[in-house]
């Protein structure tokens, strides 16, 4: 569902406010400002402020003009490149050896987004859901928190061999 159809669906089917749910739409899912939005929609700033502050209700023609503007928002956007987002510790992301990925014919850039505290993580999650992300995979002691956060598909790395190996490595150090 695209950030229009979730404007329309949370007013609608949720009976949630506009200003809520347009200003979240506008700054975070479109990740501009009123300002911006204002000169693409060439919808006054003056009367989107009176939107957001819930001075106003629009009108239908001025609704539409907001929905058809985030849709072309969001339409400009889908033709960039779209990419998933790897959140883990530097030493992680070294070993990293692609910065692409195709699946089932579509292509995907990797972002790196190197943390180094859960904080960071949960920080970099929302980061880069704003950047675009389409996806994002972090480690199994953040992801059930980031899940709850974003609303983008978060996948858990699961290490399997480096697990082994470190144990491997402790016991060494211990015999």
């Amino acid at each position: 569902m695209g950030i229009a159809e979730t404007i329309v669906n949370e007013i609608f089917v949720h009976n949630k406010e506009l200003p809520e749910v347009l200003s979240d739409a506008i700054k975070h899912g479109l990740g501009i400002s009123i300002s911006e939005f204002s000169a693409k929609s060439n919808i006054p700033i003056s009367t989107l402020y009176k939107i957001l502050a819930g001075e106003r209700d629009p009108n239908l023609r001025t609704f539409r003009r907001i929905i058809a503007t985030v849709r072309a928002i969001e339409t400009g956007d889908s033709r960039k490149r779209r990419f998933i987002a790897v959140i883990c510790s530097r030493g992680c992301l070294d070993v990293l050896d692609r910065r692409e990925i195709s699946v089932a014919g579509e292509s995907f850039d990797l972002r790196e987004y190197a943390v180094t505290t859960m904080e960071d993580a949960i920080i970099a999650a929302i980061q880069a859901e704003k950047e675009g992300a389409s996806a994002l995979v972090c480690a199994p002691i953040v992801s059930p928190t980031v899940e709850r956060i974003v609303n983008i598909p978060v996948a858990t790395i699961r290490p399997r061999t480096s697990i082994m190996r470190a144990i491997e490595l402790a016991a060494k150090k211990i015999s």
